[in-house]
């Protein structure tokens, strides 16, 4: 079984400082949903790990995050591709938990929930904490330079064999190639 593992915001999706609080400001990066879709062809799980502290912080309720995922779904369907799973951690940093990035929490629930190790699976993310996550569970970490991924790579200190890419499709075309 081949398992990608995906962030959302920055990665499939834009990006927001003030976090994506509302389907209508779900908005996808021009070619993500078609990586995908390829990702699908080539016979990917294709899963998603992403903090959501907007729901602990109180900025939106459950039913809000998941009319947002279902609008990602319906838009990766008229593309062809589509998500197998979601997993996200709701938590605020204050919580402690260890399913927020870069805890290695959500990735080991994936690793359980399909019963397979995720040394060298990809990894792709925005952020330096996405990165950490992935190389905690030997994931193979991927940066994308999209929403927060040029300021990620400035700043440095990313996981020792960190691959950069310019988005989402970049990243794509290079595991399928």
């Amino acid at each position: 079984m081949k398992l990608i593992i995906l962030d959302r915001d920055g990665v499939i999706n834009q990006d927001s400082a003030s976090y994506i609080k509302s389907p209508e400001e779900w908005k996808p990066i021009p070619g993500s949903l078609e990586a995908i879709a390829l990702l699908n062809q080539a016979g990917f799980r294709v899963l998603v790990a992403t903090n959501q502290s907007g729901v602990g912080r109180g900025l939106f309720e459950m039913a809000t995050l998941n009319a947002i995922h279902e609008k990602m779904h319906r838009a990766l369907a008229l593309a062809g591709g589509r998500i197998d799973s979601v997993f996200y951690c709701p938590h605020t940093q204050e919580a402690g938990c260890n399913c927020r990035k870069p805890a290695p929490g959500l990735f080991e629930e994936i690793a359980h929930r399909f019963g397979a190790s995720l040394e060298g699976v990809p990894a792709i993310g925005d952020s330096l904490r996405d990165l950490q996550a992935a190389a905690a569970v030997g994931a193979q970490p991927i940066l994308v330079l999209t929403g927060k991924g040029k300021k990620t790579l400035k700043d440095g200190n990313l996981p020792h064999g960190t691959v950069v890419c310019a988005d989402l499709a970049e990243a794509v075309h290079g595991l399928i190639k």
